[in-house]
């Protein structure tokens, strides 16, 4: 089925780009160009799905998101804002969006967004169920997520890069009894020390330059409900200190305050570092680590469930066909036994991109082997190179494109994890012919 969009900017041209694009992905759009326009639709058009622009004339797009969710309006959010100000869609998170969006818009970063939101969607859980056809490998995860769901114990979900710990989050807060509580979702490597440190406990009126009111944290907004901190393992040491106390006493103190304040939520923690070895290089905390690992679920690369792969893929195929307006075209028999051989680096998002370029650049009835590029992806069980330094250039090569896609493209914060100034990675990327967004 397609899903209902509402787009809300007061900018025209903005507005009719993404509505003309949307629409041709199969979705069913509408547009608003105020809030008050936006919730007048709603009433009489539900939505599934709101893309808003915090910056709204009059009425601003956080209050919306609370106006329409106290109506019952549309189920999901997100949210549209310039690099500057983040702190505004943060604080529609906290009203109840599910993500936001940076200006100027990536197209790619919109349909990967939207198709997260959509899996969520009650029309669409049947086909997003992310266990369904599952092998016993991730069996055991479902049974494991079946256990802890009711429980209030916090929970470190640990995995490579792509491998789906985000949707493993999201199955334990939906069968949790936090579940009709609010969900904020927080990507710990996306923020600034000093942002996430007040986004995360709140701040008092000037405490720093620009806290012009006092603010509540994420773990006082989520009063009631769950957070999922994802990518734990790049906090810095300051605010695990931080962390550590609220976990202890229950209770929160704001930046440039000194009385607490009691928090209720349920903690739920992702990352795809090694915490234990951090720890013993003196670069997460220990004890932090023991409350953080109450039960720990660890989620299998895809190499390790190849199993998995042939109804993950019809399942994925399907969506994105939905996505782009279209309908799924078959796999051949050569093309399963092709993605079940694959090694896959970059896990389960790696098989939806290659599926995704399959399904548009293919030209045939169904989608072969060919239309999959794996013959261009060099798998890790294909052995060793033949000389050294080709074997350097292929590891150098493998760990660029996994800090870029760890970075979500961003340059400067890729150099930082591997070590290099960012010119130099500037020269690698040409060297091995790589993109920002970390494709070979």
């Amino acid at each position: 089925m397609s899903i209902r969009l509402l787009v809300v900017d007061d900018e025209p041209t903005q507005r009719s780009m993404l509505s003309e694009y949307l629409g041709e992905q199969g979705y069913d759009v509408a547009e608003a160009s105020a809030a008050e326009e936006a919730i007048g639709t709603l009433r009489s058009r539900r939505a599934d799905v709101v893309l808003t622009d915090v910056r709204l004339p009059g009425t601003d797009g956080v209050e919306l998101i609370r106006r329409a969710r106290a109506e019952g309006l549309a189920p999901e959010f997100l949210v549209m804002t310039a690099y500057g100000t983040i702190d505004n869609a943060v604080e529609a998170m906290r009203a109840g969006a599910y993500d936001y969006l940076t200006k100027p818009l990536r197209l790619d970063d919109l349909d990967r967004a939207l198709a997260r939101v959509g899996e969520g969607l009650p029309a669409l859980a049947e086909t997003a169920d992310p266990f369904a056809g599952a092998g016993r490998t991730m069996q055991a995860v479902r049974a494991m997520i079946d256990k802890v769901a009711p429980s209030e114990a916090t929970v470190l979900i640990t995995g490579e890069s792509g491998s789906g710990k985000e949707v493993v989050a999201d199955c334990i807060q939906a069968g949790s009894r936090r579940a009709s509580e609010p969900y904020i979702r927080v990507n710990c490597a996306a923020l600034a020390e000093n942002l996430l440190e007040s986004e995360l406990f709140g701040h008092a009126k000037g405490a720093f330059t620009g806290a012009d009111e006092a603010r509540a944290g994420i773990f006082e907004a989520a009063s009631g409900g769950t957070v999922l901190l994802d990518e734990i393992g790049d906090i810095s040491p300051a605010v695990q200190v931080r962390l550590l106390r609220v976990l202890q006493e229950r209770e929160v103190t704001r930046v440039g305050e000194r009385s607490p304040r009691p928090v209720d939520f349920r903690l739920l923690t992702a990352t795809h570092r090694d915490l234990e070895q951090r720890a013993r290089d003196g670069r997460f905390r220990e004890d932090l680590l023991f409350r953080l690992r109450v039960i720990e679920i660890p989620v299998p690369p895809l190499r390790k469930r190849l199993e998995d792969v042939p109804a993950l893929a019809h399942r994925l195929l399907q969506r994105i066909a939905e996505r782009h307006g279209r309908s799924a075209p078959a796999l051949s028999p050569s093309a399963v036994a092709s993605l079940e051989r694959h090694d896959y680096p970059g896990n389960v998002r790696e098989l939806e991109h290659r599926l995704e370029r399959a399904l548009v650049l293919g030209a045939g009835p169904q989608i072969e082997p060919g239309d999959l590029e794996l013959d261009a992806a060099p798998a890790r069980s294909q052995g060793n190179p033949e000389t050294l330094p080709a074997a350097v250039e292929e590891l150098e090569r493998n760990w660029i494109t996994r800090a870029l896609q760890e970075s979500n493209g961003v340059r400067a914060r890729a150099a930082r994890t591997l070590g290099i100034p960012e010119r130099v990675l500037r020269y690698k990327l040409r060297k091995y012919a790589i993109d920002a967004a970390g494709r070979k």
